[in-house]
Formats: C-alpha cells, structure tokens, sequence
C-alpha cells in the first residue's frame, strides 16, 4: 500500500527482518488487509496517521494477504483487516476489523511502550531516594518529549506532592481530563487518576500547629470543628488512620455537621487509599455501623 518512515509494506521477502527480528527493538504492528476489502481501505488512512503521530513508537508493517495467504494462514487470520502487535518476535494483542479513531488510539496507547517509560522510571526511582527535585528535572526532560504521557502525569503529581505542592499536582492531574486531551487520549488508569486527585485535595489541608491541633480535638464535649481541623492535619501529613478515626467521631457526634463532612472526608480518604486497603475496608464497616445504629 504504501512506504515511509512509519509504514513499510512486507512479505515473504521482508516479514521475518522486519517484524520477527525488528520487533526486539521496536513494536511493529501488522495490518493484514487486501485491495479488495473496503474495511480495510477505511481503517488504513487511521493507522498512516497514528504511525506518524505516534512517530518511532512503533512501525507499521502492511501484509496483502491476497499476495501472501501463507503468511496470513501462519497467523491465523480468517478475517480482514486483522492488526496484530508484535513485540520481540511475539504476538502481544490484536484485533479484527475497524475500530473508531478514539478507541484505536486507546489500544495503541495501552499496547505500545511509552517513548518517555525510561525516564519516568529513572524520575521514580531517584523520588524514593528522596531527591524529589532531581526527579521533577528528569520529569521536565520527559515532558518535553511527550507532555501528555500518562505515567508521565501520574509521576509528576506524585514528585510535586512529595515537595508539598499539591496545588501544582492537582492542576498536572487536571490537564488529564482537559476535554482535547480525553478525545486524543482517554485516561486509562482512572482509579489511579481518583486516588492521586483525593491525596492532593487532602494534602491541600496541610497544617504546621498539630499539637495545637490535637489538643483541641480531645476537648470534652465533643468540637467537631476541632476535629475536622485536626483530621484534616493527619490526613495532609499521611496519618490516614487517626484521621479516619476523629472524622468517624465527628459522623457519631452530629452526622450533620458541615454538611456531612465528616463521612465526605472519610470517602475522600477511602478513595486515596484504593479498595484493596485493610484500612478502608475496616473503616467503612465502622462507618456504617455508625450511620445504621
């Protein structure tokens, strides 16, 4: 169909060198099509343009299956277009027939390595030495190579939190769903995406007079207000228990304070901590042993 720096036809001369064998060092993704098949004509033009988009991330090989049955009948293909992904000589996903724009965009997103994944993962790695500075630089040099990298943004938020930033990691979570953004590239990890966006909000809370703080929370009767103030503390500095417990306080206290804050609060916490937390799992039965009695 057509040759270029992204796209190259193959067969029975060129299949192995270029998608067995060139696939070890980038992804090639194979279109199987032929001249007769209009699916094919309308899913084409959709690949041209990504391959170039998405420039060097991955090659497209185009195989004429009329030209080559038997390489097509290696593979199983029974029908067309079929797109498979090979990654160092193997198939790692596939699909049959045309797929809308965006949800192509999202395989290719979800299959294809990210061109900036090694940074990101030297950025991580130099964060959990605690040098969060030198991993914001490394961030930037990512950024300018592809600023709207998934793991990229998720990175970022969790660099610019470490230097208490929060402000500026919920504006980097924020361009995520910017809607030109999610029309180009759906988020695909948005529980990640909820559990980042709940740890900037509460981190936003941040206060330096904890002992002030809890002081005012043990006060007899019960200040709610203390409380809230003093969960909102713990929850900025980390402390997800205790703070789960004074916000539990406040629900068994009076449920209506704030507008129900106490439960809202809680729900943000839950969220910044995933479903899969002991923490949250004990805490929402406490909760709802609380709101049921």
């Amino acid at each position: 169909m057509s040759d270029s720096a992204y796209a190259i036809d193959v067969g029975r001369d060129n299949f192995d060198a270029v998608v067995l064998q060139g696939s070890a060092a980038t992804p090639v993704l194979v279109d199987f099509w032929a001249p007769w098949c209009a699916p094919c004509r309308a899913l084409a033009p959709m690949l041209d343009k990504l391959a170039a988009e998405m420039a060097g991330r991955f090659v497209l090989a185009k195989l004429n299956t009329d030209l080559y049955p038997d390489i097509a009948g290696r593979y199983g293909i029974r029908g067309i277009p079929d797109v498979k992904v090979f990654i160092a000589g193997e198939v790692v996903d596939a699909f049959t027939g045309v797929l809308p724009e965006r949800e192509l965009r999202a395989f290719l997103e979800r299959v294809i390595p990210s061109s900036v994944a090694p940074l990101v993962a030297r950025a991580r790695a130099v964060r959990e030495t605690g040098d969060a500075g030198q991993a914001l630089a490394l961030l930037a040099d990512a950024a300018a190579v592809d600023a709207g990298d998934e793991a990229l943004v998720f990175e970022q938020a969790e660099t610019l939190l470490a230097l208490d930033r929060a402000q500026d990691a919920a504006a980097a979570l924020a361009a995520l769903e910017a809607p030109d953004r999610v029309r180009a590239r759906p988020v695909r990890d948005r529980s990640r995406l909820e559990a980042l966006q709940a740890r900037t909000t509460l981190r936003a809370h941040a206060r330096a007079d904890a002992a002030a703080l809890a002081a005012a929370a043990a006060r007899v009767p019960v200040d709610c207000a203390a409380k809230l103030a003093y969960a909102d503390a713990l929850a900025a500095g980390g402390d997800y228990d205790t703070a789960l417990r004074e916000l539990l306080a406040i629900v068994a206290t009076n449920r209506g304070f704030g507008d129900d804050v106490g439960r809202t609060r809680m729900l943000t916490i839950f969220a910044a901590l995933g479903g899969d937390s002991d923490l949250v799992r004990r805490y929402r039965r406490e909760l709802a042993a609380v709101i049921n009695r």
